[in-house]
């Protein structure tokens, strides 16, 4: 028996190859490897001495040859393949180890193209799908995590069709994964990130137990081990819509840097936000905006769970809780609560992987686009409209409404006050609507909005929400601008006294 070894990552190959060697394994290796191998004295022979051809070209050419090839593809129970190798003198390889030049890890660390280029591995993904193809006679290793399976499986005699199989899936996972991120960077490079063709590439976290429904499958994938580093489970499972809940509520909570921010979420959209002086109090503020919405919801705390706060939140049915970090203290206070589900990122703050592209599935193919992010300095790059300004506390009010708008279903509007959201419209066909329905609520859940400010993500078509904000007592409003009515808006404004400003940047999100 043969093992052909040839490794960028050499993480535990010299062990890995040892116990191979005790199983009666012949090594076969190249380059560097075959080089760590010799100096660990095992008995391993390099690969151009087994081709009897040399390494071309500066490496480029070294195992795409016939020898090596033809020794993991031909089919071991064929007898017109067994001729042929016989014929021309190609000796089984039956184990093959091989993982890629690191190619994603270059472009991080240069810009040099051509150095890039030579990141770019070709006989080993060659290698790789060959050992994939003749899975039934090729034992194909790509990941370090498999060395320990695979040395137990030999030894006891289980390395049977379905463990084979499931190497041979994960080994073509694996070259395509490097394909396509090789193509989704040249398209970077050179079509703006927009290429004929895109590849959205996720590696599987966990299955949930079903998708949006029962009768749906539904499972959470990642990109760059994002949720391996920034999602642990302290109680519960998450289902496939906590995680777009969570995802939602993470995004508005970690939206104000290290301030103690408290997101409250419904079926992707805030019911609650507050920053105050402390997280205690930040929930306090958040969960009066709409305590009805906020049962069975998700909450997202930019700091740790403690006791005081996890005993406050106990107070009502929160079905999830995500926290920066969560006390054992924390914990112990939902020990007896079987349905809440706790995760944590264990960081001193929430973080978000700040994606720099967003996608949509639509029936047929998905839509593709730039991520929307609020920019630091879009409240401070804003046109004053109105004949008065917002004050210092107004203008710290409009950055938390502009910020939640955006985070929010289309169309809406957003009111807030002292550092808390009272109102919000959302999903609605008319901003209009949005408007009358935050208002109605605000004034069901006995809200005071006089001297609150007002955001929208998108402009006015009519001054009828200004009419609207001024009855209640708006004193700042900020939105994109943009509309044919602009002028009627502002009019509004300066009648009511209401500061207006224009930010030039809509926040659509559908």
């Amino acid at each position: 028996m043969k093992a052909l070894i040839s490794v960028s990552d050499k993480e535990d190959v010299v062990e890995f190859a040892s116990e191979l060697a005790k199983l009666g394994f012949e090594l076969l290796s190249t380059g560097g490897t075959y080089k760590l191998l010799k100096e660990n004295n095992l008995q391993v022979q390099e690969v151009s001495d087994f081709t009897q051809s040399p390494e071309m070209f500066e490496g480029r050419v070294k195992t795409l040859h016939p020898k090596i090839h033809g020794g993991i593809l031909y089919k071991r129970e064929d007898e017109n393949h067994q001729k042929q190798a016989k014929e021309h003198h190609i000796e089984s390889i039956d184990l093959l180890c091989v993982n890629l030049y690191p190619f994603k890890k270059t472009t991080i660390m240069t810009q040099d193209f051509d150095e890039i280029v030579e990141n770019i591995d070709i006989g080993g993904p060659a290698m790789i799908r060959s050992g994939a193809k003749n899975f039934k006679n090729v034992i194909v290793v790509c990941d370090i995590l498999d060395y320990d399976k695979i040395i137990q499986a030999l030894k006891e005699n289980t390395l049977d069709l379905d463990f084979r199989r499931s190497l041979m899936i994960k080994a073509y996972e694996h070259t395509a994964n490097y394909d396509a991120y090789i193509a989704n960077y040249m398209n970077e490079c050179f079509n703006g990130g927009f290429g004929a063709s895109k590849f959205i590439v996720g590696q599987k976290v966990f299955d949930t137990k079903y998708g949006e429904n029962p009768h749906q499958k539904g499972a959470l994938y990642e990109f760059d081990d994002f949720f391996t580093h920034n999602f642990t489970t302290l109680k519960g499972e998450a289902s496939f819509n906590n995680l777009t809940d969570i995802n939602a509520a993470l995004n508005l909570a970690s939206a104000f840097d290290k301030a103690p921010a408290v997101a409250i979420v419904k079926h992707a959209n805030a019911c609650g936000f507050a920053i105050k002086e402390n997280l205690l109090q930040s929930y306090i503020h958040a969960l009066k905006c709409d305590t009805l919405s906020a049962y069975g919801g998700v909450v997202a705390i930019n700091g740790t769970l403690d006791k005081e706060l996890a005993q406050k939140i106990n107070e009502i049915y929160i079905e999830v809780i995500i926290a920066a970090n969560v006390d054992d203290e924390a914990l112990e206070v939902f020990k007896d609560k079987k349905r809440i589900k706790i995760f944590t990122q264990k960081a001193p703050f929430l973080t978000r992987a700040y994606d720099k592209y967003d996608f949509k599935h639509i029936d047929g193919g998905f839509v593709y686009q730039d991520s929307d992010e609020v920019k630091e300095d879009e409240l401070k790059n804003a046109v004053l409209k109105s004949e008065r300004k917002a004050s210092e506390e107004e203008l710290k009010d409009l950055e938390i409404a502009m910020k939640i708008a955006a985070f929010t279903k289309s169309n809406n509007v957003v009111y807030v006050k002292n550092g808390a959201m009272i109102a919000i419209g959302m999903g609605m066909t008319s901003r209009i609507d949005a408007a009358k329905a935050a208002i109605s609520k605000a004034k069901e859940m006995g809200l005071d909005l006089q001297g609150c400010v007002l955001a929208s993500e998108a402009f006015f078509p009519f001054r009828d929400s200004i009419d609207e904000a001024s009855k209640i007592g708006v004193k700042a409003i900020i939105e994109p601008g943009g509309s044919i009515r602009d002028e009627d808006i502002i009019q509004a404004a300066n009648e009511y006294g209401i500061a207006l400003y224009f930010s030039g940047v809509r926040h659509f999100l559908h």
